[in-house]
């Protein structure tokens, strides 16, 4: 079970940690939101979550999510972060605040169908062309953005993007900075259209990396629920 007060000092801590990595590259404290992620979670220790002052949870799987929220209501702000199906996007749209995966026009085109007003999105980017990954190969962002603009009832908000995994941080330093890049390209063709104001980068393992590259969200879990729970 995770203990609320444990939970509460590994947040702080890597909110500190988060804040003196931004310092380093020019951010003000705060510019960085913790998305944590909760496939590490279970559905019982939602109330936990609560408790420790979490923010936002991001879930890869809807069913998960409607567990969670079956506990705490409206307690908890939930993102939806992982690879999307068309045929629960209906059930998804009215419990999420952002959805980070848009990988497809067919999905695109479901979530404008579905949705009752405008909805912000974010479109995954697959950083390293990876084959077992979903998202759209950075040749084809820019096309990609085109159509989906087509539907105004979505906005983009932003990129996701994962880098190929390894253990070094610095690793991911190019991939995070590609993906900086191909937003300031999109936001100044598509400024006044989208948003484009968010970076969804960075996992436990090199979030103090995505940070000073500028990331505005990054996706914890593992390792604060680990300490949170004396696993660790």
């Amino acid at each position: 079970m995770i203990d609320p007060d444990r939970l509460r000092a590994v947040l702080d801590h890597a909110r500190d940690r988060i804040d003196e990595a931004g310092r380093h590259a020019g951010r003000p404290p705060g510019s960085v939101e913790i998305v944590l992620a909760g496939k590490y979670i279970d559905p019982d220790d939602a109330g936990a979550l609560v408790a420790a002052g979490v923010g936002v949870v991001g879930e890869n799987r809807l069913q998960d999510l409607e567990a969670k929220r079956a506990r705490v209501g409206d307690a908890l702000i939930f993102d939806f972060i992982g690879h999307e199906q068309r045929r629960k996007v209906k059930s998804l749209l009215p419990v999420v605040r952002l959805i980070h995966s848009l990988d497809s026009i067919p999905l695109a085109e479901e979530i404008a169908s579905r949705a009752e007003g405008p909805v912000r999105i974010l479109v995954e980017v697959n950083l390293g062309e990876e084959k077992t990954k979903s998202g759209i190969v950075p040749a084809q962002l820019r096309a990609f953005v085109q159509e989906v603009s087509r539907a105004p009832n979505l906005v983009i908000g932003g990129l996701m993007g994962m880098p190929p995994p390894h253990s070094d941080p610095e690793r991911s330093r190019p991939y995070f900075s590609t993906l900086r890049s191909l937003l300031d390209d999109l936001t100044t063709e598509w400024r006044g259209r989208h948003d484009l104001r968010d970076l969804s980068m960075g996992t436990s393992q090199d979030f103090l990396v995505a940070v000073q590259e500028g990331a505005t969200m990054v996706r914890l879990g593992r390792g604060l629920i680990e300490n949170a729970t004396g696993v660790a």
